[in-house]
């Protein structure tokens, strides 16, 4: 009796030993080889994994938005909130948008429909009104309607739009784009890319 009753104990505490240990080993393996994903990727502003609503921001004698570099329309224009356009939409709201929760999915509009055709004029005229040409990126959505990440090029072509707005030369924004510009994952996944919160965080301290 007495024998089995020490080998459970045994088991239990050699068990619970070796949770705790796999526990504190990967959260310590997580920590050292992947850090900022092991914290939730969060800043003082937001995650970068998810697309912000920079089309809000308030730029005193600008148009909102137009001191920062904007992602893509998953976050402003007719896909931000109904409230930002009359027509309805189906979907690629923004994480917040207005106050009100957004949700993840793509629009699923086919080339032919209409309202895309809306939307994407809407988009254009809104980039317009900016200073800025945009690319095709700027006027497309992307398939989780959370992108956070923009090309080299979608963030060149905003360069009049922000330096009307901040005051800062197209030198020294071309360079802010190039030091924030990320390779392609492990040399050869992908292309290039920007996070556009840690785009503008870089270009709020330029602005100080």
């Amino acid at each position: 009796m007495l024998v089995h009753l020490r080998r459970s104990l045994v088991l239990t505490v050699v068990a619970l030993a070796l949770t705790f240990a796999f526990a504190l080993v990967g959260t310590g393996l997580s920590q050292l080889v992947f850090s900022h994903q092991a914290d939730g990727s969060i800043t003082a502003n937001g995650s970068t994994l998810i697309g912000q609503n920079w089309s809000a921001t308030k730029c005193p004698g600008h148009p909102l938005g137009s001191c920062v570099f904007q992602g893509r329309p998953d976050d402003l224009g007719p896909y931000a909130s109904a409230k930002l356009s009359p027509a309805e939409h189906p979907g690629d709201d923004p994480l917040v948008a207005n106050g009100a929760p957004g949700e993840s999915g793509s629009t699923s509009l086919g080339p032919r429909s209409e309202e895309l055709v809306t939307y994407t004029k809407e988009l254009v005229n809104y980039w317009h009104a900016r200073g800025v040409d945009p690319t095709p990126d700027l006027v497309t959505t992307s398939g989780s309607g959370y992108d956070p990440d923009i090309s080299a090029e979608d963030a060149v072509v905003q360069i009049p739009m922000v330096s009307a707005a901040t005051g800062l030369s197209r030198s020294v924004l071309m360079r802010l784009i190039h030091q924030q510009t990320r390779g392609v994952e492990l040399g050869f996944m992908g292309t290039s890319y920007i996070d556009v919160l840690q785009l503008n965080e870089a270009l709020a301290t330029l602005e100080k």
